[in-house]
């Protein structure tokens, strides 16, 4: 199921922020996450705010059916209009996820992109992504999204092994992506990323491997690699627990890792944030890169998390609440917080850490100082960053970010 929304300050019912928040504004770019909360099935492993027809079934979720749901999101963009005021800021990137948002039928999606385009406009060069499924789209399909304006697109891969994509329970064939990006290449799609994952139970070397050699076979220029967490509440964090499925230990994600780096680069892909690589800087991801540098964005749909000038908020997770929240006029918002001065500057470090650039060492307190010092003689930050100013990553550095990046904010 759905992980919980974190705890939080009550929203004005009218969305409003403090005035602080555009302070500076003219500055950071403007994204727009949207989020579309339906899937055909739910996968064994995730714990997303997606339903199923038979999750909304009988739960107020009719409110929010596939049929209203463009409805419903243009009406939060018009709130963002309302709630940002004379923010002269045109959208730099737009990021379609879920979910599978190509579940709603292609003029549908750019029913929500020509809102955002009218209330806010558009960048000359905005990156416009949507998520799909490969057995949800089809040259037709792939065509009206390109004409309605998007020009990127990113495809669940996960494994090219029908095992493992049994385990994982996706239910596209493999072979699938592989047909659906060419389609996209021939429909006009400048940029194209495939999702996989490493670390399924009975996968091994060999399987993830042929996952990462067919992914590069497809001409795509992005590939993003995701070690398999199991969540509590997912059927997978289940069958873990009752000794149907042995989760695979951490060395052998490690050496997953490894494995995706090595074919990544022979392949002419770079790094660029520790999960993501591309085969040029156009390639890379530009809306994920605003949410790694503390940019501004608007997330609209259920459970959807935004961020605006150091005030974070979440939308309700429920379909049928979020739909009743508009109807009545007010701001679908569940929380948020104010972030201190301090919840900003530990944000930055954890973030900018897992880019290949990397954090400035001048946002360290003196402890984090030593900490990166004690980092890069164990060789787990570079040397030459370090004499930049800069705290970045070696490769052994990668493995265990999550560990050094908690050493520098302690």
């Amino acid at each position: 199921m759905p992980s919980a929304l974190p705890d939080g300050d009550p929203v004005p019912e009218d969305g409003s922020l403090p005035s602080t928040a555009l302070d500076g504004a003219a500055h950071r770019p403007l994204a727009f996450y949207l989020h579309v909360p339906y899937c055909a099935t739910r996968c064994g492993y995730c714990d997303f705010n997606t339903y199923t027809a038979s999750e909304l079934r009988g739960s107020g979720g009719a409110a929010a059916s596939r049929e209203n749901y463009a409805g419903l999101l243009t009406d939060e963009v018009r709130l963002a209009r309302k709630v940002l005021g004379d923010d002269p800021r045109p959208v730099s990137t737009v990021f379609v996820g879920g979910g599978t948002p190509t579940l709603l039928p292609a003029a549908d999606l750019g029913r929500m992109l020509a809102a955002v385009r009218t209330e806010f406009g558009l960048t000359a060069d905005a990156e416009i992504t949507t998520e799909a499924n490969p057995d949800s789209v089809g040259p037709r399909s792939l065509g009206e999204l390109r004409a309605a304006g998007f020009n990127r697109v990113s495809f669940g891969m996960q494994s090219a092994r029908p095992h493992v994509l049994r385990v994982l329970e996706r239910t596209h064939a493999p072979g699938s992506p592989e047909l659906r990006v060419a389609q996209a290449r021939e429909a006009g799609f400048a940029h194209v990323n495939l999702d996989l994952i490493y670390g399924t139970p009975g996968e091994t070397d060999d399987d993830w491997r042929a996952s990462l050699e067919a992914a590069l076979g497809t001409g795509a220029d992005h590939v993003s690699a995701y070690s398999l967490i199991v969540e509590d509440g997912t059927r997978l964090a289940q069958q873990v627990r009752r000794g149907e499925v042995e989760m695979t230990d951490d060395d052998v994600h490690a050496d997953r890792y490894l494995i995706a780096e090595e074919a990544l680069t022979a392949a002419g892909f770079h790094w660029y944030e520790v999960s993501n690589w591309a085969s040029s800087a156009a390639g890379r991801c530009r809306h994920n890169e605003l949410y790694w540098t503390g940019a501004d964005w608007w997330g609209a749909g259920p459970g959807a998390h935004s961020h605006v000038g150091g005030v974070r908020w979440w939308n309700v997770k429920h379909p049928g609440a979020y739909a009743q929240a508009l109807a009545e006029g007010r701001s679908p918002g569940a929380g948020r917080e104010i972030l201190s001065p301090e919840d900003r500057r530990v944000e930055r470090i954890l973030l900018e850490l897992r880019l290949t650039e990397g954090c400035e060492l001048s946002l360290l307190a003196p402890a984090g100082l030593r900490a990166a010092e004690r980092a890069r003689e164990a060789g787990l930050l570079r040397t030459d960053a370090h004499r930049r100013g800069r705290a970045a990553l070696t490769l052994e550095g990668r493995l265990l970010a999550d560990a050094v990046a908690r050493d520098l904010v302690d």
